[in-house]
């Protein structure tokens, strides 16, 4: 090492760093400073923040049996009033500082009186911050407590007092009103959403019963009044008033303890995502918890537990349904009442109690296995509609198999199959452009080749039209289906249609030399087994010739399968074009080639079906509406202004060979 590396650079004088070097702000300066460590943030979520806290305070004092009624008051300046009918804030001087205390309050972190345990047992108000935030970031605030029959009022410019507490006469009503105007220095915007103080009141009304909350706004001129009774259960069946449930009543779970006590209301529908709702002391926790927590690990073991007992599931596999699948579609409302809650800050988005998650699980554990077992009907709903999500994840990555549902060698009722195909065939070419589509059609003939005698067999031919593609390239057409009504339909098309299953096709080995189908395949449990029968009645080196709609990425298969599940109860799987590649070489094919074929397809015409009922026709509408952006970027579809949908679908056709 050098001398010249040895030899430091003299600081200069300006970055000495020592005791005149540590900096202490004083009072509110600390919250201008760093806004986002007591309000998470300075955009609009900010921004409603403050509204949020000066809201809980009203809430306490409705908890403590003091507050019925709070109102917001959105004004034409750009301000924002949050008032209550509370006992308002005490004015008298504080024995520490000889000021008001509602001046203490205003203009000091840490000071309330929600820390001594007597006043608010069960409190939002945890650390003394809120009100003093929302004045230090304020450009202005005004604050007028009706209090004793004495209306007292008194302003602040970004948290500093400008006037005194003044004595502005004699009143008759009591409470607490605040008025301020965002700093525009501090937030990136100003403007309050009505929209979101709305929902938030709406909140609030439904969780407490009795309280009436009010959003008066000036810009617009409009009044909105929230007032519930019904708790947990009323919110809930407000979110679900427009989707369609899998069970008619929620599940109610309530428990009350000495220093814990909440309610519990949940419903599954048949929508894609989860709302599960938790609320700790009036507080709407986004990012959950220990409550949250604990209710998704208890529905998860008692529908699991259910699933076993009653055999739904292949212990033979080790199936077992995952708190994925059961949280999809589910709707849930928590309000937990507790004293001393943890949270994650002053934000209060997540509640961090340990010992919280223990008594919420095994509470609802036991509440809900007692409404399992008294209503057989709810836990095999439930359980189904866990298992359907089962079956679209394992649908999405695995082909040729089948997620089991009782037992692994499934029996196939062909009566399900022979209703469901009959009600398809009373508009069959009306309800979908692709059965007729002369391009996609021209793919799967554009791919026969053998000799101008040979024997075709349409396998599940439907209408025929696919077998009647390749009229021109061979000698004979003949054609199979389940139903009596496609066996009609097909007649007018092929040479001989006969009536009977692909699971035991009714002809003899090496019986034809070219086979076909479409579009089958992904409604039929163990599909390998009929193609082995397909394998079966081909000759040795016989062509087999398939469509079959796929996914363009793994990203939208699940979603592709939940949109043609909803449109045909029928589906098992949904396949990806590598798994349904395998499916075929896996049964004995050879010389695989595969064409791709890009069609849109009008999916308003496409649900228009007496197979699609209304409530799963809205519900496909919601799925592409809602589709996740990873499932946007991969998968071609377009929302017109009418609200109709184009879908773009990705068809492979594959041409196989019998080897010799």
């Amino acid at each position: 090492m050098t001398d010249d590396l040895l030899a430091a650079t003299p600081p200069d004088a300006g970055s000495r760093y020592d005791a005149s070097a540590i900096v202490v702000f004083s009072g509110l300066q600390a919250v201008r400073r760093n806004p986002s460590m007591y309000i998470g943030s300075t955009d609009a979520d900010g921004l409603h923040h403050l509204v949020y806290e000066l809201l809980d305070n009203a809430v306490d004092e409705y908890e403590a049996g003091h507050c019925r009624e709070l109102s917001v008051t959105l004004g034409a300046d750009g301000s924002c009033a949050v008032g209550d009918d509370g006992r308002g804030i005490p004015v008298g001087p504080h024995p520490d500082t000889g000021r008001p205390a509602c001046e203490v309050v205003l203009t000091t972190l840490h000071a309330g009186g929600k820390f001594g345990g007597g006043t608010y047992v069960r409190s939002a108000g945890l650390h003394g911050v809120g009100l003093s935030c929302v004045n230090a970031l304020a450009q202005w605030l005004r604050v007028d407590i009706r209090r004793d029959g004495v209306h007292h009022t008194q302003e602040y410019v970004r948290g500093e007092p400008r006037t005194e507490l003044t004595d502005a006469g004699v009143t008759r009503s009591r409470g607490t009103t605040v008025t301020f105007r965002p700093d525009p220095e501090i937030f990136d915007t100003c403007r309050f959403s009505a929209r979101i103080i709305g929902e938030r009141l709406q909140e609030i009304a439904f969780l407490h019963s009795g309280l009436t909350a009010r959003l008066v706004d000036e810009r617009s001129g409009t009044v909105a009044e929230y007032s519930f009774d019904g708790g947990v259960r009323a919110f809930l069946g407000h979110l679900n008033s427009d989707t369609a449930t899998v069970h008619p009543e929620p599940v109610v779970v309530s428990y009350a303890g000495d220093t814990v006590s909440f309610d519990l209301a949940f419903q599954w529908t048949e929508g894609y995502t989860e709302d599960l709702r938790g609320f700790v002391n009036g507080v709407r926790t986004d990012q959950g918890g220990a409550h949250v927590d604990g209710i998704r690990a208890a529905l998860a073991t008692v529908i699991n537990r259910y699933a076993t007992a009653h055999r739904l599931l292949d212990s033979r596999t080790g199936e077992r349904i995952t708190t994925v699948d059961i949280l999809e579609g589910l709707t849930a409302v928590v309000s937990l009442r507790m004293v001393g809650p943890k949270f994650d800050g002053q934000t209060k988005k997540r509640l961090q109690n340990p010992e919280i998650r223990r008594l919420v699980q095994d509470v609802v554990d036991a509440g809900f296995t007692r409404a399992v077992e008294t209503d057989e009907t709810l836990g095999h709903r439930v359980v189904g509609r866990a298992l359907d999500a089962t079956r679209a994840r394992l649908a999405a990555r695995l082909a040729s198999r089948t997620a089991r549902h009782q037992r692994r060698e499934l029996d196939i009722d062909y009566g399900v199959y022979q209703r469901q195909f009959g009600i398809r065939s009373k508009n069959w070419h009306d309800s979908c452009a692709w059965l007729t589509d002369e391009e996609l059609l021209a793919k799967h003939a554009e791919l026969c080749d053998v000799p101008p005698d040979a024997r075709l067999l349409d396998v599940c031919c439907g209408s025929g039209v696919v077998g009647a593609s390749f009229r021109d390239r061979v000698g004979e057409t003949i054609g199979l289906d389940l139903t009596p009504e496609m066996v009609a339909l097909a007649s007018t098309r092929l040479d001989r249609v006969d009536q009977g299953t692909v699971y035991d096709l009714p002809y003899p080995d090496d019986s034809f030399d070219l086979v076909v189908t479409r579009e089958v395949l992904h409604l039929l449990p163990q599909p390998e087994r009929p193609v082995s029968e397909i394998f079966r009645v081909l000759r040795p080196g016989g062509q087999f010739i398939v469509g079959q709609i796929v996914p363009f990425a793994d990203e939208d298969a699940f979603w592709m399968y939940r949109v043609f599940k909803k449109k045909q109860p029928l589906l098992y799987q949904m396949f990806r074009e590598e798994d349904f590649r395998s499916l075929l070489v896996d049964a004995g094919f050879t010389g695989v080639r595969m064409t791709e074929y890009l069609l849109w397809e009008s999916i308003d015409q496409w649900i228009d079906t007496h197979e699609t009922t209304p409530a799963h026709r809205r519900e496909i509408q919601r799925l592409f509406y809602e589709a996740p952006r990873e499932v946007r970027e991969v998968h071609p579809f377009e929302i017109l202004p009418d609200g109709s949908i184009r879908d773009q679908w990705r068809w492979c056709v594959y041409s196989l060979r019998k080897p010799w």
